[in-house]
């Protein structure tokens, strides 16, 4: 049974020490949220202005419910932001990106404890040197200097997306996008765990194989199954005549999580969402994931696909798992055709 107030470990009490550095969960108070523009027709070609409509509709959303920073590489593309976000939205051109992948290329935030941030950088390399990353791989330690942040960059390559965590102590990662040569080439899993857990100030992982080479990410998690809170994680199951390599690999994941337990001991309880049967996207890349979600400061910003039924059962499961904070289904299906969704460009900044 779901305990609403988990003790701190034990090492916490003793002794008046404080708690050690940890990531908290995606649902904490934010102070802003990070995003990135898209900009590059080398990476986007003729999508990248149905691409750069869907990330300015996000951001616009996004800004109802707390500030947004959008950064941009230049100063034309800081006006075409600008334009496109509205006065809601501050747009910057003091920190330079590739793409627009904010979750992969922005530090993880980390609380130290103390009442304050470190921003962790992952290296990101582009996910496994699939594509440019020049000024990508900078912007976790150009963010932190900006922000003032102390910057600790982690010993293993990975990207925040890849990784899921409770804040509470237990994290989740498919091998495929962490135990990988493209990554961290020479590591093995317990090397890898060892260094994720260190770096997420956590006590366990959760391991889920994944599927490697399939896409530019080699399976992230947050496609598929995310934490809502410590012991209740929601997973995205495929309709059921599906068999493909996804639908394997969705029904995988909800079996191993269903026979977890985290951190502290307790059973995972594992909540299934039904992915949509028709998509408006004919893209055979196209990610039809609802956990693909971002969580903002009284709400929930998630995707909808055209499927009335499945788009409201979705909408009625998110909002029951997130109690009090409204449920923003949008329609951004041209980000989602480019491998990615909505917590895929974002990046939440917590408050110390």
């Amino acid at each position: 049974m779901y305990d609403p107030h988990p003790r701190p470990p034990l090492g916490d009490r003793l002794f008046g020490a404080s708690p050690r550095p940890r990531v908290p969960m995606d649902d904490v108070p934010h102070t802003r949220t990070w995003m990135s523009w898209p900009s590059r027709k080398s990476v986007w070609g003729r999508q990248l202005r149905g691409v750069q409509e869907d990330i300015a509709l996000i951001a616009r959303t996004i800004a109802r419910y707390e500030p947004v920073v959008m950064c941009a590489p230049d100063d034309y593309s800081v006006e075409e932001a600008r334009l496109a976000c509205g006065p809601s939205v501050y747009v910057i051109g003091s920190i330079p990106t590739d793409d627009l992948w904010m979750r992969d290329i922005a530090p993880v935030f980390r609380r130290d404890g103390r009442g304050g941030l470190q921003a962790i950088g992952l290296n990101f390399n582009g996910w496994g040197r699939k594509q440019v990353h020049t000024d990508d791989a900078y912007v976790a330690e150009n963010l932190a200097r900006l922000n003032g942040l102390p910057f600790i960059r982690t010993d293993f390559v990975g990207e925040g997306g890849g990784i899921e965590t409770d804040g509470d102590g237990t994290v989740m990662a498919t091998e495929s996008s962490l135990v990988n040569k493209n990554r961290n080439r020479g590591w093995s899993r317990d090397d890898v765990e060892a260094a994720v857990l260190d770096a997420y100030g956590a006590d366990k992982m959760i391991w889920v194989p994944g599927i490697k080479g399939k896409d530019i990410t080699d399976d992230h998690i947050d496609v598929t199954s995310r934490f809502v809170r410590p012991g209740l994680v929601l997973v995205q199951l495929p309709p059921d005549g599906r068999g493909d390599v996804w639908a394997r690999d969705a029904r995988e994941q909800f079996d191993i999580l269903s026979a977890q337990t985290d951190a502290r001991g307790r059973r995972l309880e594992v909540i299934r969402v039904e992915g949509p049967d028709t998509v408006r996207s004919r893209r055979s890349d196209f990610v039809d994931s609802y956990l693909n979600f971002h969580v903002v400061n009284g709400a929930v910003i998630a995707a909808q696909f055209g499927d009335g039924y499945k788009d409201a059962a979705a909408r009625q499961t998110l909002a029951a798992a997130f109690p009090g904070r409204d449920v923003v289904q949008l329609d951004v299906d041209r980000l989602m055709a480019g491998g990615g969704g909505i917590h895929c460009s974002t990046m939440q900044e917590p408050v110390p």
